[in-house]
């Protein structure tokens, strides 16, 4: 059984088709590290980090024990071989026992290994002891794909020491992240931020196969054959000319059960269902894979540039080109 204090329950089996609605959007997730850090300090030590909302963050512990405090919620007790994740990001911190003042990260001097991952080194007489504590830290953009939504509905915590008992594959991951934490190897931080990427990856998609904690709404509705498919039809096909009346073939029923059913499950109206989809989309592909406003408007289905210009104004309150600007 997981510890339902990190949003994990038994695992379920979702009826029919429904698994499927759920594996095929989960193929849309990315895990895209932006800055990686190796941390040895000797006790006592507290560091502390601010990750933007729009970035998770990963703490692997390769030795310890060392405590991550979040507001709000109790300090959790991280010991050698443990790993979390933020999926939104926040402010939090580690410390090496919980009375101890921490810093922030970004104010300790960093040396460079390599392209976006430096070292974190503070010892007595610049002699690391066996008993200090090493941590590896990565700072991530994390995107779910079709599955955008459920990053609101996450855990802040991910613990995945209650992954390890129901998935075992994790486990040899944790020991190699171990053993290239000491660096002592060439490749030692591609190999490590690789690896995190991985184990990242590995708790998300433990999470929504195990149910994804009691969440209801969106999940629920992806547990829904029928529903679901519209979904995973809607997301499948973003451009498609998409109308209440054809979101309700797809499902198989009238265009007034769809509609109450679609808006119960998920709290808006199909249509603005849609609208939310394509902007996200947009958004997405315009700053991170540098499309012209052209192509966007083409493959959401816009008749032209100035239609979906329109349509982005209204629905973010700003213009498409506005996000060039933007990182």
């Amino acid at each position: 059984m997981f510890d339902q204090s990190s949003g994990l329950a038994n695992p379920i089996s979702p009826p029919g088709a429904s698994s499927e609605w759920i594996s095929e959007l989960l193929l849309g997730m990315r895990l895209a590290g932006l800055e990686y850090r190796r941390i040895q300090m000797a006790p006592p030590f507290g560091v502390r980090f601010d990750t933007l909302s729009s970035c998770a963050q990963f703490h692997f512990v390769a030795q310890g024990p060392v405590f991550l405090s979040t507001a709000g919620t109790d300090d959790l007790r991280l010991d050698s071989g443990d790993a979390v994740l933020l999926p939104r990001g926040g402010g939090h911190q580690l410390l090496s026992s919980q009375d101890v003042a921490s810093r922030d990260i970004d104010a300790i001097e960093a040396i460079p290994v390599c392209d976006a991952f430096s070292c974190v080194t503070e010892c007595p007489q610049d002699s690391c002891r066996s008993q200090d504590v090493r941590i590896f830290s990565g700072r991530m953009k994390f995107d779910l794909g079709g599955m955008h939504p459920l990053i609101s509905l996450m855990p802040r915590v991910m613990h995945v020491g209650t992954l390890l008992s129901r998935y075992p594959e994790v486990l040899p991951m944790l020991e190699a992240m171990e053993r290239e934490s000491r660096l002592e190897r060439v490749g030692a931080a591609a190999i490590l931020s690789r690896l995190a990427d991985v184990v990242a990856a590995c708790i998300v998609r433990a999470w929504v196969e195990c149910g994804c904690g009691d969440v209801g709404g969106w999940v629920e509705a992806l547990r829904d054959p029928r529903l679901g498919g519209v979904i995973a039809a809607v997301h499948r096909e973003p451009g498609r000319d998409w109308s209440v009346a054809s979101m309700a073939v797809e499902m198989g029923s009238s265009r007034s059960v769809f509609a109450e059913r679609f808006r119960d499950a998920l709290g808006v109206s199909p249509l603005h269902y849609v609208t939310q989809l394509r902007m996200r989309l947009a958004r997405q592909w315009i700053t991170e894979k540098s499309m012209s406003i052209d192509q966007v408007a083409w493959r959401l289905g816009y008749g032209s540039q100035a239609a979906f210009s329109r349509a982005f104004k209204r629905a973010t309150g700003q213009t498409p080109g506005s996000l060039r600007h933007m990182e």
